[in-house]
């Protein structure tokens, strides 16, 4: 292991008036573009993709927008031809799509005890869009049920709309789950991001890191959980995840979120907060130093915080385009063993419009890192008897040709990668490889003491 210590550190610098980066009408032809070439290659006539308010990313990737609280269909043949089918309170949004669409009413789609009146019958609606003239058909909502022999033939979209897409289809037809056309690690069109796109999730990544940053910097005795989560929520976004602001013990009363309880001294504290493009978490204890710790966990530093950073460290350093899920995965194991460490699931995924989109980072992942993908650096650990640690941020895999092209059009952008590059080899002394682009501001700053606030880890 590396030698990890704890030292005063300056806090790295936040950028607090960034403005969100839009996507360009060029980007979302490309976007169209990508998916009808994937469709091609699987021999796939048509697409039915699903979404409701949690579940809206693969629609949101052509329409522009989430249904919002309702749910909605895009439904996109092979020659580009596409459809919208929306409930009532989101008529109006077609005339805004990123993409020419025809529209199709649904006052199924809207809300209980809505008016039923207008629209046709789902079976009519995909009739006059010609899904019965489809030999494959390809239904998309938001999971792949990797490793699973049926994953074909699960669908994951509500039992009406499937039966209506049933009652349509030819018999001869092959119907299966394709939701792998837009986040398989090594295929899927939304696992790679243009210049545009790493721009407009930048925004979020860096929103998330100047919220944790601020909310640390408030963490005293006697503030409550929720005045930390006004902290970790900005600028009127909406999270992707809930927000955790949670001092103690977990999920009292089966509770999610911040409540007006106060941080008492020697408690651990969880925080948490994610808006599209990227997540901020952290985890350690309410307090200056090791003597103040639990009797039980006055070992924690050693025990678990300087194992995990290291594994951080080496996750930075080792991840370059062409690597495989499966190598990243094994020096993460070799440096921090989940037997001894008790974590279990991916050391590292993709983001984008949600938290977690998927993951080409898994024991036995032929799947290669690309240049375009972001990451959440995401390492979870848990040890009986002792409190978890996290420095959960985001990166961009950049190969040369892509950081020219952000230089060129995102040139301040480009000074924030290179600040944030800086920043961690000459305050963390951690030497990222060169294709790591850092989107938010506080990757590998980890302090575990929160009432220490000038002190963080860094290699020595």
């Amino acid at each position: 292991m590396k030698n990890i210590v704890l030292k005063e550190i300056i806090e790295p610098k936040t950028y607090p008036d960034v403005s969100p980066t839009f996507l360009t009408d060029q980007t979302m032809e490309e976007r169209k573009q990508k998916l009808l070439h994937v469709m091609k290659s699987f021999d796939y006539d048509c697409l039915v993709v699903y979404a409701d308010k949690e579940h809206g990313s693969n629609f949101e990737y052509l329409t522009g927008f989430i249904p919002r609280f309702e749910e909605g269909l895009l439904i996109i043949n092979k020659k580009g031809e596409t459809h919208l089918v929306l409930g009532n309170e989101n008529l109006k949004m077609a005339n805004y799509a990123r993409v020419p669409v025809k529209l199709h009413h649904s006052p199924l789609f809207s809300l209980p005890n809505q008016p039923m009146e207008g629209g046709a019958p789902l079976e009519d609606i995909f009739m006059e869009i010609g899904l019965d003239k489809s030999a494959k058909l390809g239904i998309v909502a938001w999971k792949m049920f990797t490793k699973n022999a049926q994953a074909k033939q699960l669908f994951d979209i509500p039992y009406f709309i499937m039966e209506a897409i049933k009652a349509v289809v030819s018999k001869e037809a092959i119907v299966e789950n394709a939701c792998d056309l837009f986040i398989h690690g090594s295929y899927g069109v939304r696992t790679r991001n243009n210049a545009n796109e790493i721009a407009h999730y930048e925004y979020g990544a860096n929103l998330a890191s100047t919220s944790m940053l601020n909310a640390m910097n408030k963490v005293t005795v006697g503030i409550k959980e929720s005045e930390l989560g006004a902290c970790l929520n900005s600028e009127g976004q909406t999270n992707n995840v809930v927000t955790i602001a949670t001092a103690g013990a977990r999920f009292g009363y089966a509770n999610l979120y911040p409540t007006h309880k106060q941080v008492q001294l020697g408690e651990n504290l969880s925080l948490t907060t994610s808006y599209k493009g990227g997540l901020s978490s952290r985890s350690g204890f309410v307090v200056e130093n090791e003597n103040q710790l639990p009797v039980e966990q006055k070992d924690y530093l050693e025990r678990i915080v300087k194992p995990y950073f290291n594994a951080v460290v080496t996750w930075l350093t080792e991840e370059k385009i062409g690597v495989t899920g499966d190598a990243l995965y094994q020096q993460i194991e070799a440096v921090f063993p989940k037997e001894k460490y008790g974590w279990h699931l991916n050391p590292g995924h993709l983001v984008s419009d949600e938290e977690w989109m998927s993951s080409p980072v898994y024991d036995g992942s032929e799947e290669l890192i690309q240049s375009g993908m972001i990451f959440q650096i995401d390492i979870i650990p848990s040890v009986s008897g002792y409190n978890g640690t996290s420095a959960e941020e985001c990166v961009a895999i950049a190969d040369l040709e892509l950081q020219q092209e952000i230089q060129a059009k995102y040139p301040e952008l480009w000074e924030r990668i290179l600040a944030r590059r800086a920043y961690l080899k000459e305050k963390l002394t951690i030497d990222i490889h060169p294709q790591i682009l850092p989107l938010s501001n506080t990757v590998g700053y980890l302090r575990p003491f929160f009432l220490a606030k000038d002190k963080a880890l860094s290699v020595e």
